[in-house]
């Protein structure tokens, strides 16, 4: 049995807080360092015109940090901040980030999983959706602030690229790719 017995905020931003818990854990006290934050949404993009799997390239400070780079490759994603249900604002992010205008009925669920659960445990809910340049109405490029590059990858490029180490490419976005060779990249 697990008791909290104190939680405290260490420091609040925008998006993510900080906290320290002390908990009780099989006769044990204990002390966790906690960033709690918003969970999210994010979906993998199929341009059957272009053959190709729409991602976004994105700067990151947080990977800089680490390689000096910064820069990963991700799926089309959005923090459920909004009270509005997780698909609408999936298909919200389709449109802002990567410039297709999807009907929220087109949205199907791959899966859900759960990213850095030793530090924040945010829940990302992975959609799928299939667009043809019927569907495309702006370039995309998220908000001013994200500087979004839409990056188009062919379909026989994406087994490759899942692999290739010199690149950042997201958890969820290696799960939903893979995900794709094995049920929808099969012609």
């Amino acid at each position: 049995m697990i008791e909290i017995q104190k939680i405290n905020t260490l420091c609040k931003g925008k998006f993510l807080e900080l906290k320290e818990v002390f908990y009780r854990y099989k006769n044990k006290n204990k002390r966790w360092e906690v960033c709690s934050s918003m969970d999210s949404v994010s979906i993998l993009i199929y341009d059957k015109d272009l053959d190709s799997v729409i991602l976004v390239k994105q700067f990151r400070l947080p990977v800089y940090l680490k390689n000096s780079d910064g820069f990963t490759y991700e799926l089309c994603a959005g923090l459920c901040d909004k009270d509005k249900p997780n698909i609408e604002i999936a298909k919200e992010e389709v449109l802002e980030e990567c410039g297709y205008d999807v009907e929220v009925n087109r949205l199907k669920t791959i899966t859900a999983t759960w990213a850095s659960v030793g530090s924040n445990a945010a829940r990302q809910i992975i959609y799928y959706v299939e667009v043809t340049n019927k569907d495309k109405v702006n370039e995309g490029g998220g908000l001013e602030e994200e500087d979004i590059e839409v990056i188009e990858l062919k379909a026989s490029e994406v087994e490759k690229f899942i692999f290739d180490e010199t690149i950042v490419l997201t958890p969820g976005a290696k799960l939903a790719l893979l995900w794709w060779i094995k049920y929808k990249g099969e012609k």
